[in-house]
């Protein structure tokens, strides 16, 4: 088929217009879109040339590293960005999270210091912003599961709880029902957890915390038929492949399903929301996969 001329020429056009507009993408544009892909590493071959300057770009940084489990790096770029933008309440609701995570893995001697300065961080991000959820729920775990002496105690969690409640009123239900089950109160945990479900009836990671929790009462029927419940409305869902097969490691049973599970949910496109790869990875080979 012969073009004609005019034709070659909006083709022509057409072409020059992609081009530039992809030129027209900034570095920092290209490596939030590899992150959201979970390529961490591009992510950070794409910033680290940079001179970064700005607390989002070091943040960005910062959850890369994250995200590849090096907590130490991590936290040096969410401190940087937490110095570029102090206001920002993510910034230190991210360096909360990295020296967290550092207090997990080191000494007995510093672990107590690094989870304090935890904690202090989702202090500062929620009086940043009082509406940050996610800074809510993660200094309600840390008041949920810290000692006394370094700042956490169920009368705190109670009381972030009851805030809790304007934000999200699943979530409320979720963390009474977290309260309950540090009690050994399992009736009222059940019930506060059945209310979370029937607040939002679509939201599979609802179903999910009902299906964890009756799996660790040993009532493992009702949790399957949870976790099949939670498949039907989120049939897509990798985080719903991988809670089933890591609660059926963690119990002990059916073993040969959770590797099947593990292998798809590898296969499956992950968001940086999903737990990570070599997660899955590390419960494919405890599963003997």
């Amino acid at each position: 088929m012969v073009r004609s001329t005019a034709g070659m020429r909006v083709i022509g056009i057409m072409t020059l217009a992609g081009v530039f507009a992809f030129a027209a993408v900034t570095p920092v544009e290209q490596a939030r879109a590899l992150y959201h892909r979970t390529d961490y590493a591009a992510a950070l071959k794409l910033l680290l040339p940079l001179e970064i300057r700005d607390g989002h770009t070091w943040e960005l940084a910062g959850k890369s590293y994250f995200m590849m489990g090096d907590f130490k790096r991590a936290g040096e770029a969410f401190q940087k960005a937490v110095a570029a933008d102090p206001a920002r309440s993510d910034s230190h609701l991210w360096l909360g999270r990295a020296f967290g995570r550092r207090a997990e893995t080191s000494s007995p001697f510093t672990a107590p210091g690094l989870a304090s300065k935890a904690r202090q961080s989702f202090e500062k991000a929620i009086e940043l912003n009082p509406r940050n959820a996610e800074a809510m729920n993660d200094l309600f775990e840390y008041y949920l599961q810290a000692p006394g002496f370094l700042g956490g105690g169920l009368d705190k969690a109670a009381a972030l709880a009851a805030r809790i409640r304007d934000l999200d009123p699943p979530e409320f239900h979720l963390a009474q029902a977290q309260l309950a089950e540090k009690r050994k109160e399992w009736g009222t945990a059940e019930q506060q957890l059945r209310r979370a479900v029937d607040l939002a009836p679509r939201q599979a990671g609802r179903l999910l915390d009902l299906a964890k929790f009756l799996a660790r009462q040993g009532r493992h029927q009702e949790s399957d038929a949870a976790f099949q419940q939670a498949a039907r409305i989120e049939p897509a869902s990798p985080r719903v492949l991988f809670e089933r097969a890591n609660t059926y490691i963690r119990t002990k049973r059916k073993i040969d399903e959770a590797r099947l599970l593990l292998k798809k949910y590898l296969a499956s496109p992950l968001t940086p929301d999903d737990p990570s790869r070599e997660e899955a990875e590390k419960l494919l080979k405890q599963a003997g996969g």
